[in-house]
């Protein structure tokens, strides 16, 4: 399995900008296809972003679709998740996710990361 780990989850206000990072080991990143999932308190947890192993090809959840931005670097084995105009709402722990020889459109994680706090006051 591969070992993931995110970054960049801090408390901001509502309107601004922030980008997630997950960081993957192993030399095999690429056969993975990468997702995001947030829980938030209360809540299920909730699918945000996937992305197909060559980056070619993403699919978002209704509730983010315009404002967030997934995306992947395969040579350094990293995953973003570019949020703006965050609201109240996104707030939740972000979590990383890989799906060994998946896709976005059919996503059922392998491995997950430990998770990032994402706090958006009004």
């Amino acid at each position: 399995q591969v070992q993931l780990v995110e970054s960049g989850g801090r408390l901001v206000q509502a309107g601004d900008s922030l980008i997630l990072s997950c960081a993957a080991s192993g030399h095999t990143f690429s056969i993975y296809a990468m997702g995001w999932f947030r829980h938030a308190p209360g809540k299920e947890r909730e699918f945000v972003a996937t992305i197909s192993r060559n980056g070619g090809t993403t699919n978002y959840a209704d509730s983010v679709k315009g404002r967030f931005t997934i995306s992947r670097d395969n040579a350094k084995n990293t995953v973003s998740l570019q949020m703006n105009s965050l609201q109240p709402g996104d707030t939740a722990v972000y979590y990383c996710a890989a799906h060994k020889f998946g896709s976005p459109y059919s996503f059922n994680p392998d491995s997950w990361g430990q998770g990032t706090q994402v706090t958006v006051s009004s």
